[in-house]
């Protein structure tokens, strides 16, 4: 384990944007943020209500109705205003990823690579803007019919904790490549990058009014969103009860939503797979960002006859991954996002104990002076899990896994799909026939074969059942920010 630290400055107190200015609460009250590795203060952020909200949609909607402004614009002209904000947050990479370090504790590494992809999905949304396709459509009358896809107007963007600057992009971008306006809402917990997109969007010539960002509670600010008459449709990525909640308030004015919600996602394990890669790169698939993905591979399933010598092979691999200082460049995982975080965890880990389940490495927070005062955890590895357990069933949101036996491949698309969830998971097998037969068996909106890969800008991300509704990324994505429009022309 990495044992260098770090000693940034505090960020100071940061301001809400809405309407091209920096603003406070229109009550003056702020709310603390912190760093998770050392517990740090970091910031005052402005402690949003109803009346900000308020303020906020009122901006956005101004700029919507503006007969010159943004959904005004020719596609092409969006589409480079786009590419101008893509190249801005480029510029301010290694800003981003140490604001989303030192507010979310992941590692440096991982950060930079997520601020990358940030001005990757701009500029892919870019490139779509002028790609937003009506249709013609042959109809029994006498006439011309066709089809137009329209911006839905104000639209509510509520992004989670774990990966604050990513799950913004994939929102803002084809959210604005369509023409609304935008309000981003990120997590009480981890606002900081939020905020500063919503600058570099200025900075980047994108107008006044079109991207406005909300900091406060989910249950108040984030509520205030969800339920708001004057917002045409609500975007959130988080836990799977909020998006429940969402759906209720969002029925008041029967607003458009996508929910990326939960998962509890499976990784399965053929005897004939490559068990070295399998193991080599499986660790990252449940313990980057400290297990809290709702893609982690959390579940893995390994067929009977080998399962013996893929936990030892896992857990020999997991040793190695490096526990430790996010801002150090040899971190591969940081601390929790917050020590509430860790107990949550932490329950989970004696509730498996309890269960039966056998703690096989981990289960403890890493010793050293240099971890007391942040929310570490250790990888955390049980072995000899059933299905009907809680640390198998529910989402821990930490870096936990749980490896279950199985014995064919009907049995391993049985015990997969044995959950209220389908959001991501992995097959691994040399056999391809048998590696796709599964993995249309799986009840999973994104699988990868051979591999632990499960987003890509070009593709659709999403899931089944509990994990969600609507597809981010790619083109698909711009379908939940459009309305479709039927035109006829009676041409007798």
């Amino acid at each position: 384990m990495t044992t260098e630290t770090s000693t940034q400055p505090a960020v100071g107190n940061v301001k809400m944007i809405i309407g091209g200015e920096q603003v406070d609460a229109a009550d003056g009250q702020t709310f603390e943020v912190g760093n998770p590795a050392t517990g740090e203060l970091l910031a005052h952020v402005p402690l949003a209500g109803k009346t900000d909200v308020d303020r906020a949609v009122a901006a956005a909607q101004k700029a919507f109705d503006d007969p010159k402004g943004w959904a005004n614009w020719s596609a092409s002209k969006r589409g480079r205003a786009l590419q101008k904000y893509s190249a801005v947050v480029k510029d301010h990479v290694e800003e981003l990823a140490q604001l989303e370090a030192r507010n979310v504790g992941k590692p440096i590494s991982g950060a930079r690579g997520e601020a990358f992809a940030v001005s990757l999905v701009f500029e892919y949304y870019a490139g779509a803007a002028n790609k937003i396709f009506g249709e013609t459509i042959p109809v029994s009358k006498p006439g011309l019919d066709f089809t137009l896809r329209e911006p839905i107007g104000v639209v509510g963007l509520i992004v989670p904790w774990n990966f604050p600057m990513n799950m913004a992009s994939w929102k803002l971008g084809p959210a604005l490549a369509a023409g609304n306006t935008a309000i981003l809402k990120p997590a009480s917990y981890t606002p900081l990058t939020a905020i500063r997109l919503g600058e570099l969007a200025l900075e980047a010539g994108i107008p006044a009014g079109v991207v406005n960002v909300i900091t406060g509670p989910g249950g108040t600010a984030g509520a205030a969103i969800a339920g708001h008459p004057g917002i045409g449709k609500v975007a959130f990525t988080g836990e799977t009860t909020t998006g429940q909640e969402i759906m209720r308030l969002a029925a008041g004015n029967v607003k458009k939503i996508s929910l990326e919600l939960g998962g509890k996602s499976p990784n399965i394990v053929f005897a004939d797979a490559d068990l070295e890669k399998f193991a080599a790169e499986s660790p990252y698939a449940v313990f980057d960002n400290a297990g809290q993905d709702c893609c982690a591979r959390s579940r893995i399933f390994v067929q009977d006859t080998v399962h013996d010598r893929v936990v030892d092979l896992f857990t020999e691999a997991t040793r190695k991954v490096v526990v430790g200082d996010p801002l150090a460049d040899a971190t591969e995982m940081g601390s929790l996002v917050h020590q509430r975080q860790r107990e949550r965890v932490t329950d989970y880990i004696a509730i498996g104990q309890e269960e039966g389940a056998e703690l096989i490495y981990g289960g403890t927070a890493p010793e050293g002076a240099e971890f007391d005062a942040g929310a570490y955890l250790m990888p955390t590895i049980f072995d000899a899990c059933r299905t009907d357990m809680r640390i198998v069933r529910e989402e821990i949101f930490g870096p936990v896994v749980a490896i279950i036996p199985f014995s064919d491949e009907a049995e391993a698309v049985r015990l997969a799909n044995d959950t209220p969830y389908g959001l991501s998971g992995s097959i691994w097998s040399r056999d391809i026939g048998k590696a796709l037969r599964v993995a249309k068996g799986v009840r999973a909106g994104v699988l990868s074969v051979n591999s632990n890969s499960s987003v890509h800008t070009e593709a659709p991300f999403g899931g089944y059942k509990m994990s969600g509704m609507g597809r981010e990324l790619g083109m698909h994505a711009l379908e939940l920010y459009t309305e479709l429009k039927n035109v006829f022309v009676d041409l007798t």
